[in-house]
């Protein structure tokens, strides 16, 4: 038991590790498939309908969320600092963590307005957060969705309380959220980084259509996602509070 400690806090945990692993593999395939794949004519007809680059994307990531189970990946995070690459899940549910890092239900995704929310573990299921504490102001992150890709550029880091969601709250800019467990270990407070939107390349840009405002309203991809934030960071405990993400 002490040897177990002794590698987690020094480490990672290791019985987790296979699990993620695979896991990870397997979203990999999924995302470089997603990707990869041209939309449907009916789809490009009905991208070619909204105007201007930001809506399209809006409508890209919408179709996104609602096309992908809980659990299955959205995306991939990079932070070149600390040489974190991971897929990451939709939602922060226990299943979900146990795969990679995890976006928070009623947060945005990347290339919507607002605050894009993602929880991580620090010491099992490869610990992808494990070194959020070493990142400082001007730090990179970046989100690669199968739309395009985002990068964002810290600026700061807290230590909360679990119940404090308030740090997933939208903001006057397009940023990222980053949450986990803190200290190493433990669940008692989360460690939370904030990064701000300072680039983005989208495949929406190559979209060389004529847009017509008036269908807008039609097209359910684009509707305004209300904003529901989690009553506790991930991850969840059967006590809803933040997620707990050791």
């Amino acid at each position: 038991m002490v040897a177990h400690t002794v590698v987690t806090l020094v480490w990672q945990e290791p019985f987790t590790r296979g699990t993620a692993k695979a896991a990870q593999q397997r979203a990999e395939l999924r995302l470089n498939d997603a990707s990869l794949r041209r939309l449907e004519p009916d789809e490009l007809v009905r991208v070619s309908r909204v105007t201007g680059d930001r809506a399209r994307v809006a409508y890209l990531a919408n179709r996104l969320e609602r096309r992908t189970l809980p659990g299955d990946a959205l995306g991939s995070i990079r932070i070149p600092k600390v040489g974190a690459a991971f897929a990451f899940m939709r939602g922060t549910g226990r299943e979900a963590l146990k795969r990679g890092p995890g976006h928070y239900s009623g947060t945005v995704l990347p290339g919507q307005p607002g605050t894009v929310g993602i929880a991580g573990h620090r010491t099992t299921y490869l610990a992808p957060f494990r070194e959020l504490d070493e990142l400082v102001k001007g730090d990179e992150i970046e989100l690669r969705m199968p739309y395009g890709s985002f990068t964002y550029a810290v600026e700061g880091t807290v230590i909360v309380d679990p119940e404090e969601t308030r740090v997933l709250r939208t903001v006057k800019h397009d940023r990222v959220v980053l949450t986990a467990c803190h200290p190493l270990s433990s669940s008692r407070l989360r460690i939370v980084v904030s990064a701000k939107l300072i680039r983005s390349r989208t495949k929406a840009a190559t979209l060389q259509v004529r847009g017509d405002g008036n269908v807008l309203a039609s097209l359910p991809e684009l509707a305004e996602m209300p904003q529901r934030l989690p009553v506790r960071l991930a991850p969840l405990t059967p006590q809803p509070r933040f997620r707990a993400t050791n």
